[in-house]
């Protein structure tokens, strides 16, 4: 009898109680779907460090401004079929980028993983800030990032990447030439500092 009045009480709740509380949970189950790879100062030991740049915990960011040659962190473990969400900041003159299912651990390229440029001042800027280098160009107006806080969502599902860069859809294309691998976070010029990371496999 105590459960059925249990049952019986929620079911007299009013119709939006109900739904509110229903909703709320599905959103906690949702939540608890995303892995948080860095929080403010939290998260290097999540990561190995590809090249020498002088990538340090301050100022609630993990964060690079100098080095002898692009510097990456690259998650210790790899992934297939992800959503990405990136908080990141970038001085103008900044060179980095967002890269994906890398090939070789230890050797990243943007020819040996898909990367999402974040490179404002790029030579061949159809290739620049918001596109997967030599897969998807932007479109102009091109996004540029320097100078303040910003946002990456980047899903790969399959042969299918997206890339969102502030609520704006920059990459919507097929391609299948990677398939699975670690993810790299990199310092190329400027300074980066990378406050939020977060992961969903699909």
């Amino acid at each position: 009898m105590r459960s059925v009045h249990r049952i019986s009480k929620y079911l007299s709740l009013p119709f939006f109680g109900l739904s509110a509380m229903l909703a709320t949970s599905f959103l906690q189950a949702a939540d608890n779907d995303w892995v948080t790879l860095i929080d403010g100062t939290e998260g290097m030991e999540n990561f190995n460090i590809v090249g020498d740049a002088n990538w340090t915990a301050k100022d609630n960011a993990i964060q690079a401004t100098e080095g002898s040659g692009a510097s990456w962190l690259v998650s210790k473990k790899n992934y297939s079929n992800f959503s990405l969400r990136v908080e990141f900041w970038a001085s103008e003159d900044s060179n980095s980028g967002i890269y994906m299912r890398c090939a070789d651990a230890n050797r990243i390229t943007d020819r040996t993983c898909y990367e999402a440029n974040v490179f404002d001042q790029r030579p061949d800027p159809s290739f620049g800030t918001g596109a997967i280098v030599h897969i998807a160009p932007v479109d102009e107006p091109r996004p540029m990032v320097g100078g303040k806080w910003n946002v990456f969502v980047i899903t790969l599902d399959g042969d299918h990447l997206v890339v969102e860069l502030n609520n704006e859809k920059t990459v919507d294309v097929r391609d299948d030439l990677l398939a699975s691998g670690p993810i790299g976070l990199q310092w190329g010029r400027g300074a980066l500092r990378f406050r939020k990371v977060v992961i969903k496999e699909l």
